[in-house]
């Protein structure tokens, strides 16, 4: 077993370069599609294991929207590109102090600092709900994965080709609250305009389509 020391967490930037927009059950079939479009090996880090189409169909199933946290990252098309998981660790008649943190960047979307800013955006809304303690479950391969938890300050423990990491993090203060805030209403509105983009686009190639099969010499 190999322990990687770390310092305490510090607080960490809600900034980002990508609107990241919170998700619930109506983006479910968006999941899906983005899950089932990884390649076995990226399958393989996200889940720990060789997850099957089937498997991946039941993930997606049992989200436990309005419990645990879903963020995504959307293109011009409204294509799930990248997308992380902040699933709650509950106790009985305790709720949650901790959670648990999981993320898939599409494999035309890598090197932007998709699954950095994701983490970034999980942190703080953990912070904001009272979680005290952050993990993160990857295989000691998952490369990326860990330089994300060792930036943020983690403890990695390692052991028979796995990583466990443990966060602390700091509680909310006025600029995580506020940060959130401000994050969330900016990608829901970026999302409306992608949304409202992509409906001009299909009424104009329904209107080119309808004037290609027109009639010649109607007025």
């Amino acid at each position: 077993m190999t322990t990687t020391p770390s310092r305490p967490v510090a607080a960490v930037s809600v900034r980002g370069r990508a609107p990241i927009r919170t998700l619930d059950a109506s983006h479910a079939e968006a999941i899906l599609r983005h899950l089932l479009a990884l390649g076995e090996r990226d399958r393989y880090l996200r889940f720990g294991y060789a997850a099957q189409d089937e498997h991946i169909r039941r993930y997606v199933q049992g989200l436990r929207f309005g419990i645990d946290e879903v963020f995504g990252i959307f293109n011009r098309r409204l294509e799930l590109i990248a997308m992380a998981h902040l699933a709650y660790m509950v106790v009985p008649g305790r709720g949650s102090d901790s959670a648990e943190f999981g993320v898939s960047v599409s494999a035309h979307a890598r090197g932007r600092g998709y699954g950095q800013q994701l983490f970034d955006r999980a942190v703080v809304h953990a912070r904001n709900h009272g979680v005290r303690y952050l993990y993160i479950h990857a295989l000691s391969e998952n490369a990326p994965m860990l330089r994300i938890a060792r930036k943020a300050g983690a403890t990695v423990v390692q052991q028979a080709g796995e990583s466990e990491c443990h966060l602390a993090l700091p509680p909310a203060d006025f600029e995580s609250t506020v940060g959130e805030l401000l994050q969330e209403e900016a990608a829901r509105a970026n999302y409306g305009l992608k949304a409202l983009w992509q409906a001009v686009r299909r009424a104009w190639r329904r209107l080119v389509r309808w004037v290609v099969r027109r009639p010649a010499g109607h007025g």
